[in-house]
């Protein structure tokens, strides 16, 4: 008996250390982390396991996919510029961008003194086919809007924001669609999936590179 409740300490321990990583479509108007003093819509809205951390950030009026884990390895691996991970926005910004504002943003635009890392831009021909807001943006009248695909491997705080505001075209939507070879697929607002062990060795190989 004693070796037999030995093995069980054993297993419960094993089943412990399993860790647990998930990919979750933010809502606008989320908090990316779990409490807030003051009372606004946080991941214990959607998500009611414990356990669990976004591995980076969302801003509260950015949307859009969100990794949490609770492996701090993976996490550490995801948010580690040196890793050069790869993450992919759509952002709707106001007035159409001319050539030299997207070369631009390619290029890097200075932030606080900082020169932002080179990043892929290119407008998109058409609206990408996204779920509605739950609050609409705000709208000019007689003032176009234009997308853009943004991929960028650094993590400045609210870097796509500030960087088209830095060109002369404010972000009014802002939606990350892929982190890496995760991409946020059908997940609806509110939504969120189990990420197979495929899925992190594919992350682990991407930051590899």
């Amino acid at each position: 008996m004693p070796q037999m409740a030995l093995v069980s300490a054993s297993g419960l321990s094993s089943r412990k250390k399993i860790s647990r990583t998930i990919a979750f479509n933010k809502p606008y108007g989320v908090l990316p982390c779990f409490t807030d003093p003051n009372g606004r819509p946080t991941l214990a809205d959607y998500i009611d396991f414990p356990g669990v951390y976004a591995a980076g950030r969302l801003d509260l009026d950015s949307e859009g996919l969100l990794l949490l884990t609770s492996d701090g390895t993976l996490a550490h691996h995801i948010t580690d510029p040196q890793h050069k991970l790869p993450k992919l926005y759509l952002a709707q910004i106001e007035r159409i961008p001319s050539e030299e504002a997207l070369e631009r943003l390619r290029t890097g635009v200075v932030l606080n003194g900082k020169k932002t890392k080179p990043a892929e831009v290119r407008m998109l021909p058409d609206d990408p086919q996204l779920p509605d807001r739950s609050v609409p943006i705000r709208f000019r009248k007689n003032v176009p809007t234009a997308w853009l695909e943004i991929i960028l491997r650094e993590g400045l705080n609210r870097q796509v924001r500030r960087m088209t505001a830095a060109v002369g075209h404010p972000t009014l939507r802002l939606v990350r669609v892929a982190i890496g070879p995760i991409v946020l697929g059908n997940l609806k607002p509110g939504e969120w999936r189990n990420m197979t062990s495929g899925e992190i060795s594919e992350i682990y190989s991407a930051v590899c590179r």
